[in-house]
């Protein structure tokens, strides 16, 4: 008999993740997956599931669940209250939600994206491999809704002893380190000294496509136009207001504005849990 959660609150936006699908840009499909990896990692470590097992990855205001049998479930990333039918229960930790009981996962208290996970993982239909949510193409389950119900994989294990687990915490500060990128050349020196010592902030317009930034514009050496070529995970490309976009999983895979460098991917799971006004900077890797 399979297990379902139905969503009691969808809060702001709660999608389910897992690891994306690579390997599709030359469709027109980007990675997605959940924006906090690490996170959705160690989660699914603390519960016995395999490292990529679906989760659902909240936004600032978290959800609630209500299982139709017994669960564990770990909630972590960004710190936030959890309750059991309005009990106080663990968070970072594995907790055993009674059948017809409301797991809620609160608003965040530091950072964006809260994880939750369940012993068996998200079991929705796989698109492409993956089970992710993608915003721009339109892939994969749509983010849930008031009423809806997701289904639960069974366990391939017991879930392991408690253990202490290492949850990093949400930037004060967002240090972003770069490599050179391919259109660096349609900058000014003077820009290019600007992008790696100026402050930035993190614009409250960001979302699951890009983190936009407010700060000083990037002057140009020209205002030239540049014809649409590939864009990869974690590319810093430079639209006409001159304020950089740092490119997250759901970014379109190709794009017409210059990219001035590009952040490796380890670096960007600190900015998935980097909120609004969130000082950046960016410094040559």
């Amino acid at each position: 008999m399979t297990t379902s959660l139905t969503t009691v609150r969808s809060g702001a936006l709660t999608t389910v993740q897992d690891a994306g699908r690579p390997g599709h840009a030359h469709l027109g499909v980007p990675r997605s997956g959940a924006l906090d990896a690490p996170a959705m990692r160690l989660a699914n470590r603390l519960l016995g599931n395999a490292p990529d097992a679906a989760v659902l990855e909240t936004t600032l205001t978290g959800c609630a669940l209500r299982p139709d049998r017994d669960i564990t479930a770990v909630v972590g990333g960004a710190p936030c209250p959890v309750r059991i039918d309005g009990r106080p229960a663990a968070w970072g930790a594995p907790v055993r939600v009674p059948a017809g009981s409301v797991l809620d996962v609160g608003a965040a208290t530091a950072g964006v994206r809260s994880y939750v996970a369940v012993a068996g993982g998200v079991a929705a239909e796989p698109v492409l491999g993956s089970r992710s949510t993608d915003l721009l193409s339109g892939l994969g389950p749509a983010p849930l809704r008031d009423g809806e119900a997701v289904a639960v994989g069974t366990p391939a294990r017991p879930v392991p002893p408690p253990v202490a687990a290492p949850w990093p915490g949400p930037p004060a500060e967002l240090v972003l380190p770069v490599h050179p990128g391919p259109r660096a050349d349609w900058f000014t020196p003077a820009a290019l000294r600007t992008f790696t010592s100026a402050a930035y902030r993190v614009s409250p317009h960001s979302n699951r496509i890009g983190l936009r930034t407010e700060g000083p514009p990037l002057e140009r050496v020209s205002a030239g136009e540049l014809p649409s070529e590939g864009m990869v995970l974690g590319a810093v490309q430079v639209p006409p207001d001159g304020r950089p976009v740092i490119f997250l999983h759901d970014h379109p895979t190709t794009g017409g504005y210059p990219v001035v460098a590009v952040v490796p991917e380890p670096a960007l799971a600190a900015a998935a849990q980097a909120v609004a006004g969130t000082p950046v900077r960016f410094t040559f890797a």
